[in-house]
């Protein structure tokens, strides 16, 4: 469809939203008149639309999207499905995957690039063989399979993976997409009876990425279908990538098969990011938003990382929030206003923790006495424990290195660094060890108490 027939279409539905339904007039302005269509799926019935407000794309899909469907049926006669997408999300080298049969999937987000991921002790093995297969597909790890809680970055590093392949090798075929509309495809091809042609798109690609894999469990058809994909495009030696919140093992609701074919590459995990990858975290998203970190900023972006401990994408909307209240109110960047405008968010996480109730917490749990932290005794059954505090401070506090020094009998700052560096290396090298469920334990009972 030419663009100026788009223009006059999306023209129309305006027209019917503002004159024909419910919808007050201010909330038209703020939200629909900025909307712009930008393609239109005449055989699947879908209806693009970008929008270069990040609250704006969430308001259309939660509250008015029932409201813009029905406008779309009434303009053109037949239900369509309205997909809402950031402006910069769009890819415009890639304007023929709107088109592709049987799928509704995004561009692969510009934003989620190497370049701006930051990598911490908690990602740096998965950062490592992403580079590899971006530099390699098909040869490095195949498949590769990336695990870890949401939030915590998978994506961005699948979608990187798939920015430098399409660099790298231009003439490879990348297609990403997630488990849930991998399913509503095949769902629909099987509807129209049209499942060759589900079968002939993918197992025709280069690069196959499929996000959030633990989505299919329990749909058998899915199931089957994905193990025969993966099958034939294993054996052409095409390049496989999944990502997943467990690892194979513990996808319960998966064929054996799969979960084994799962496994068959490189798994890798993505933990939570420690204090200080948060902080690195919140000073690249500021450094890329262009705002200049004053010592109060800096201030700002250590409170959110004190206080959001592990979710990636909390930490960045935390941010941003308070980026646009700045702008708004042309206030400066501070730890107060960090405080105030996120007082919802800040309030609903864990509470704030203090050196004295985690040195009681840890000497109780390993019953040693309060005073044997801040003693000379170096024997284990007292130093480990000790060990443990240290790390638990640095970790839920955000105090610096001397300052936890000074708590603990006034220890050097290097004493302190030895004891984090320690567990941590000790959390690493055994993740699922007795001293990693210990860890957790101590840290849900004094966010618990």
């Amino acid at each position: 469809m030419k663009k100026k027939d788009l223009d006059r279409i999306w023209s129309s539905v305006q027209d019917h939203v503002k004159n024909e339904t419910t919808l007050v007039s201010a909330a038209y302005q703020a939200w629909i008149a900025p909307v712009k269509a930008v393609n239109i799926d005449q055989e699947n019935r879908v209806l693009y639309l970008s929008t270069e407000i990040e609250m704006g794309k969430s308001l259309l899909e939660s509250r008015y999207k029932q409201t813009l469907e029905s406008s779309v049926a009434a303009i053109l006669g037949e239900p369509y499905k309205v997909v809402v997408m950031l402006a910069d999300e769009i890819d415009g080298t890639q304007e023929e995957t709107f088109y592709t049969p049987y799928t509704d999937e995004l561009n692969l987000n510009p934003k989620y690039i190497f370049s701006t991921f930051v990598v911490g002790k908690n990602n740096e093995f998965a950062h490592a063989v992403s580079l590899a297969v971006a530099n390699n597909p098909s040869r490095a790890h195949n498949p590769l399979f990336l695990y870890g809680d949401a939030g915590l970055g998978k994506t961005h590093l699948m979608h990187a993976i798939g920015h430098a392949i399409r660099k790298n090798f231009p003439n490879l075929k990348v297609l990403y997409v997630s488990s849930e509309m991998f399913t509503n495809e095949l769902i629909r091809a099987i509807r129209e009876n049209r499942q060759m042609e589900f079968k002939n798109k993918y197992r025709s690609i280069d690069v196959f990425m499929l996000d959030d894999i633990q989505f299919i469990e329990g749909k058998d058809s899915t199931q089957e279908e994905l193990f025969y994909t993966f099958n034939d495009l294993h054996m052409a030696n095409k390049q496989i990538i999944f990502t997943s919140d467990k690892p194979p093992s513990q996808l319960k609701g998966l064929e054996q098969r799969l979960t084994s074919r799962f496994g068959m590459g490189m798994v890798a995990k993505i933990e939570e990011p420690d204090y200080e990858t948060r902080v690195a975290i919140l000073t690249k998203k500021a450094e890329l938003e262009d705002i200049y970190l004053s010592d109060t900023a800096m201030e700002a972006i250590h409170t959110i990382a004190q206080n959001i401990p592990s979710n990636i994408r909390e930490l960045e909307g935390a941010l941003n929030r308070i980026i646009a209240y700045a702008n708004l109110t042309n206030q400066k960047i501070t730890k107060e206003m960090a405080h105030q405008v996120l007082q919802d968010v800040f309030s609903s996480k864990q509470k704030e923790v203090t050196p004295e109730e985690i040195k009681k917490t840890v000497a109780k749990h390993f019953n040693v006495k309060l005073a044997d932290f801040d003693s000379s005794k170096r024997s284990r059954n007292i130093a480990y424990p000790r060990q443990i505090a240290m790390y638990l401070c640095r970790e839920m506090t955000g105090l610096s290195l001397p300052k936890i020094g000074e708590l603990f009998g006034g220890r050097d700052h290097t004493t302190v660094l030895h004891g984090c560096e320690k567990i941590s290396k000790d959390l690493e090298s055994e993740p699922d060890s007795e001293l990693h469920q210990t860890i957790e334990a101590l840290k849900n009972e004094m966010q618990e108490s």
